[in-house]
């Protein structure tokens, strides 16, 4: 091994003596030693009371009272908290907060006990660590005032070490402070080793916070269908609605009035639907939800009508049998396939059929394709995120429904979707 690399072996192992984060580390370690000292005194009462037995099982004994009485502090939730708070900040480990309301001792298992088994192994590791380093510390500062004398010594239960001559015991100063240093960044690397063992969530609670997340995305995913739907139909229609009151202002005063009319009505739905979301998404208390249904859908129809759309409609079945979730899942569904209608298509007549069977809803939205014959923007002028279509696609399927879109002949685009009544009931 060459001169370099033997230099970079060094550098990665005084690495660590050199962080902040190995100090406060084992900072934490002795704090927590420090914090079961007002223990002891109890745990010494078994041993102090059995005083026939050998002194190897009274310190056998004090110390297995000690570590119950620690580990019955753990159990508490509080304790728990201040410990991965204490963790995040002191050993520099990512550790997420508890969830609210589940407590590890209902946890199966082992996971009840992860807590107390922490603070146990917390206070042998900070009583080891602050002992080894503590003697360290002082040997390596008792030595060198010994040097002229050439001969340093030092006892600690019944264990000698006797340094002589007066420059081996600078040498043995500084490594002696090496070690205590050694002992620091070792203690914080077994706690920071073992805080996310130990301290980080548990089986139940992983469990609980995978679920949250998934009800946190499922309603972040629904908020974007929302807007998706609601507020790009009212802009496509109020884009359009715009472009054709310009072109008739000057030959038709009244229709160019009826087009803003009807721009303000579809915006104040909008602003509803927005007031609404954002209300969701800054955890607000938020209004009612703005609610469409099949029974909203001649008004749907009445503000494409103003834009300039000519729309057949052919409605049939009791569509007052449709209620709650699928009626405003169909509402939606055709809202999204007139917007694409007007986004791409020819501005030809755009046929809706709504057929309310006893078992099943038929939705069918059929427009031309090709280049716009009306007034207002051509296909191609509206941006598009591409989502559209498979959104309604997944809307669907969460409704067991069967979801066709696709060309219908050479100049036509047809969207079908067939949803059971049944599974909503």
């Amino acid at each position: 091994m060459g001169c370099p690399a033997i230099l970079a072996t060094m550098i990665r192992m005084f690495r660590p003596l050199l962080r902040g984060s190995t100090y406060s580390g084992a900072l934490f370690a002795y704090g927590g030693a420090l914090a079961s000292l007002p223990l002891l005194p109890l745990a010494l009462l078994p041993a102090l009371s059995w005083r026939s037995a050998p002194e190897g099982v009274q310190i056998v004994l004090a110390l297995l009272v000690w570590a119950l009485l620690v580990g019955v502090v753990g159990l508490a939730r509080p304790v728990r908290r201040a410990l991965v708070v204490s963790a995040r900040r002191l050993l520099r480990v990512p550790l997420p907060d508890p969830v609210a309301g589940r407590r590890d001792s209902g946890s199966p298992g082992l996971d009840r006990w992860r807590t107390p088994l922490w603070l146990v192994l917390h206070a042998a590791v900070g009583w080891t660590g602050a002992l080894a380093s503590g003697v360290l510390f002082l040997m390596g500062l008792s030595l060198p005032g010994n040097w002229l004398d050439g001969e340093a010594e030092l006892s600690l239960s019944g264990t000698s070490v006797r340094v002589s001559g007066g420059g081996w015991s600078w040498v043995a100063a500084a490594v002696c402070i090496v070690l205590a240093v050694a002992v620091c960044a070792l203690v914080a690397k077994a706690l920071r080793w073992s805080a996310p063992r130990l301290l980080g969530p548990s089986a139940a609670e992983r469990l609980a916070l995978a679920a949250e997340r998934e009800q946190l995305l499922a309603e972040r995913n629904r908020i974007a269908h929302e807007l998706h739907d609601s507020i790009g139909h009212t802009l496509t229609a109020a884009t359009i609605q715009a472009a054709v009151a310009g072109e008739v202002l000057s030959v038709d005063p009244a229709a160019a009035r009826a087009a803003m009319r009807s721009i303000e009505e579809s915006t104040r739905a909008a602003l509803e639907d927005l007031d609404y979301v954002l209300g969701v998404l800054r955890e607000e208390q938020a209004g009612t939800a703005p609610t469409r249904t099949l029974a909203d859908l001649p008004e749907l129809l009445d503000r494409l009508r103003h834009a300039g759309a000519v729309v057949e409609p052919e409605l049939s079945g009791e569509l007052t049998q449709i209620q709650g979730t699928l009626s405003r899942a169909a509402y939606r569904i055709l809202q999204e396939g007139l917007t694409n209608a007007l986004r791409h298509g020819a501005g030809g007549p755009i046929e809706v059929r709504v057929t309310a069977g006893p078992d099943r809803l038929d939705l069918t939205v059929v427009n031309r394709t090709g280049a716009r014959t009306g007034p207002g923007p051509g296909p191609g002028t509206f941006p598009t995120s591409g989502h559209g279509l498979s959104g309604l696609a997944e809307r669907v399927r969460l409704l067991h429904g069967e979801f066709q879109a696709g060309p219908d002949g050479a100049r036509h685009w047809r969207l079908a979707v067939r949803l059971p009544v049944r599974v909503s009931a």
